[in-house]
């Protein structure tokens, strides 16, 4: 579906409305990313005009791209800048959607894929080698950058904004600050995307912005894991403690505390005990849980978090 804008000027120019999904499992305690073209881009497609509406014509582009039938889907972002998309006439603006789900096969006709996000993003993963990327890696090339500007205001506050973003210069890591690592390292040429012939910074790169929209979900789901259950769209019907807490962990990127962890689980009564056990686990039987689905009724005005404690 296409619209026309017309500018100040008298100049019209066709606006397309794109969808763009960012769709997430956890898989084997790894975060995954639904892509397509072998890991090119996301799933997306105009809207047109036969589609009910937004939500309607995105589930549309992405069970015929993958076969892969979305259940929980919010609405992400509105992407609206004029170069987001190279190679089209007129100006794409791209709706997205976060959605959450669990693995199942993909079909192969679009190039669909099952990836990990840490494909794309390396240095988000904190829990082992990804920790170091950003001291080893990354921090160089910034602070040359950084130093590079003409204007010491402006060395300043890129210098600024690097600690920050990257919790270097004493300070902390946040793990919601996503998209303004990627932006930065996009602002510096570091990734490929940016065109530049340095491209230091590791991960693979998307076509157009889709890394840049897969940034932003993986953002918002970090930060919505905080405050509502959405995590529990991840498990499977039934999980131990320890499974909760590893895909928390594989998402936020961080480990956890054990004790404090289960402690605040407790707490906040999010499960109940099926009286069953697994060994799976490889030791001693351990006990299965449920989510209590009575939970979403009953925090969703108040807010339910699923706390990141930092491990110690």
């Amino acid at each position: 579906m296409s619209l026309v804008q017309t500018r100040s000027d008298d100049v019209s120019v066709a606006v397309a409305a794109e969808l763009t999904a960012v769709i997430v499992a956890v898989t084997h305690g790894q975060p995954r990313v639904l892509t397509i073209d072998k890991g090119q881009a996301l799933p997306s497609g105009p809207f047109e005009a036969s589609h009910r509406s937004l939500q309607a014509g995105l589930r549309s582009w992405v069970e015929t791209q993958t076969r892969h039938p979305l259940g929980y889907v919010e609405q992400l972002y509105t992407f609206a800048d004029a170069d987001r998309k190279q190679g089209t006439l007129g100006r794409v603006v791209s709706v997205s959607y976060l959605g959450l789900t669990r693995e199942a096969p993909a079909a192969a006709g679009w190039g669909a894929e099952w990836q990990p996000w840490y494909r794309f993003f390396p240095w988000e993963d904190v829990r082992g080698a990804g920790a170091a990327l950003t001291g080893a890696v990354l921090a160089g090339p910034l602070h040359a950058w950084a130093e590079n500007a003409d204007d010491p205001g402006v060395a300043r506050d890129r210098l600024r904004r690097i600690a920050i973003n990257f919790g270097l210069d004493g300070q902390r890591w946040n793990e919601e600050f996503v998209l303004q690592r990627y932006e930065t390292l996009w602002e510096a040429g570091l990734v490929a995307e940016a065109g530049t012939a340095h491209a230091a910074a590791p991960g693979e790169a998307m076509r157009h912005d889709h890394r840049r929209i897969l940034a932003t979900g993986i953002a918002r789901l970090r930060a919505k894991i905080k405050y509502r259950p959405v995590v529990f769209e991840l498990m499977p019907e039934a999980f131990t403690l320890l499974q909760l807490q590893r895909t928390v962990e594989a998402l936020g990127g961080r480990l956890l505390h054990k004790q404090n962890f289960r402690r605040l689980i407790d707490q906040q009564d999010l499960v109940e005990d099926t009286g069953e056990v697994t060994t799976e686990t490889g030791g001693r039987p351990a006990k299965l849980f449920r989510f209590r689905r009575e939970v979403l009724a009953e925090r969703q005005v108040a807010g339910t978090k699923l706390p990141l404690v930092r491990a110690v």
